[in-house]
């Protein structure tokens, strides 16, 4: 078994903006990062085993690194993410009011994409693509 470090060649980042409560945070990146695994399977590893065999299920194979930024620019990473045609995933102020599924797609799908109220936005794709589509934005805390 190799002891050199893994190095990924993608990325899985998440945008929150900045004005959340911890508990906004915290909601929010857990439904933006289960999108993921479903269209992009390949950034799921293998499932998990303890020293008893007790099975665990798989998990991201990679870091997911957690971003913060202003209105305005998870407004940009947004239209960027979407120029550049990459995998990803919005949450909206709204779905904080919904409480389904059903009723979560229904709320996106009522707003045009210019005026989402984007609390939330995760990417994944090649490191500097990401890069790029996440430009302005800081390391959250």
């Amino acid at each position: 078994m190799s002891t050199e470090p893994l190095r990924f060649d993608t990325k899985i980042a998440v945008l929150l903006r900045e004005d959340l409560e911890t508990w906004q945070c915290l909601n929010v990146t857990a439904f933006l990062v289960s999108g993921l695994g479903t269209e992009v399977p390949e950034v799921i590893g293998e499932p998990y085993e303890d020293a008893d065999g007790v099975p665990y299920l798989p998990m991201f194979r990679q870091p997911v690194l957690v971003f913060e930024g202003t209105k305005e620019t998870l407004t940009a990473a947004h239209a960027r993410v979407l120029s550049r045609s990459l995998p990803r995933a919005v949450f909206t102020g709204d779905l904080f009011t919904t409480g389904n599924d059903r009723d979560n797609r229904a709320a996106v799908r009522a707003v045009p994409t210019d005026d989402l109220d984007l609390v939330g936005l995760a990417v994944y794709g090649p490191r500097n693509a990401v890069d790029k589509v996440l430009k302005g934005a800081r390391m959250h805390p």
